[in-house]
C-alpha cells in the first residue's frame, strides 16, 4: 500500500478530544503514513487547553505549520497530499470552505484538496444546525467533500470518553483509506 500524506486541521470548535484521539490513532498507524502536516487555529489551542487540561497538542511527531504559512507544502496541489481532515470543524470554517474563501492555510489547503479532487473530510461539531450550516455542508458535499459529524456511536459499548470519541475518529480514518482496527457492526465482541 502506498503511504499517505495527510493534512490535519484543528479548529476552535468544541471537541478537542476528537483531535487528541485522532493524533494518537495516527501515531499508532504510522507505518501507513508518509507525512502528517498539522495546522491549528489559536482558538483550537485554547479549546484543547480548556477541555483536556493540557497543552499536549504539539508533543506529537508531526510537522506543524502556522495558520498563515502559505509556503506550507499543502498550500499547493503539486505537493500531492492525499487527504485533509478537519477535526473538529467549526461551522465558520465550513462556511469559508464552501464559499472558496482561502484566507488562511486551513481554508487554502481545503480549497487545494477540493480542486485536486482529493479527499476532504470535515468532522462537523455543532448542534443544532441552521439552514446556512446545512446549505454549506451541501455545497461541500456536492464538491466532493465528506461531512462526517462528530456523532459517536454506542453499539460498541465504549467504556470512556476516549473510546466514545474513537467511534468517530476510526470512521474518519477508514474514510481516509487507512487500515485501523476498530469495532465493526455484526462482528463478535472479544
Amino acid at each position: 500500500m502506498k503511504k499517505k500524506k495527510i493534512i490535519i486541521a484543528v479548529t476552535g470548535a468544541s471537541g478537542a478530544i476528537y483531535a487528541n484521539v485522532l493524533f494518537n490513532r495516527l501515531e499508532e498507524i504510522r507505518d501507513q503514513i508518509e507525512e502528517v502536516g498539522i495546522v491549528m487555529s489559536d482558538n483550537a489551542k485554547a479549546v484543547w487547553s480548556l477541555e483536556l487540561g493540557n497543552k499536549d497538542y504539539d508533543k506529537y511527531d508531526f510537522t506543524y505549520y502556522k495558520k498563515n504559512d502559505f509556503f506550507a507544502p499543502f498550500a499547493s496541489g503539486s505537493a500531492g497530499y492525499d487527504t485533509m481532515i478537519v477535526c473538529p470543524c467549526s461551522m465558520g470554517t465550513i462556511g469559508r470552505i464552501a464559499g472558496g474563501i482561502s484566507n488562511d492555510l486551513l481554508s487554502r489547503a481545503a480549497d487545494v484538496v477540493l480542486k485536486e479532487r482529493r479527499r476532504l473530510i470535515l468532522v462537523a461539531r455543532e448542534t443544532p444546525y441552521n439552514l446556512i450550516h446545512l446549505k454549506n455542508m451541501q455545497v461541500i458535499t456536492e464538491m466532493g467533500g465528506i461531512i462526517c459529524p462528530a456523532s459517536p456511536s454506542f453499539y460498541s459499548l465504549p467504556k470512556n470518553f476516549d473510546e466514545l470519541a474513537a467511534t468517530v475518529v476510526d470512521r474518519v480514518l477508514q474514510l481516509s483509506g487507512l487500515d485501523i482496527e476498530s469495532y465493526e457492526w455484526g462482528k463478535e465482541r472479544e
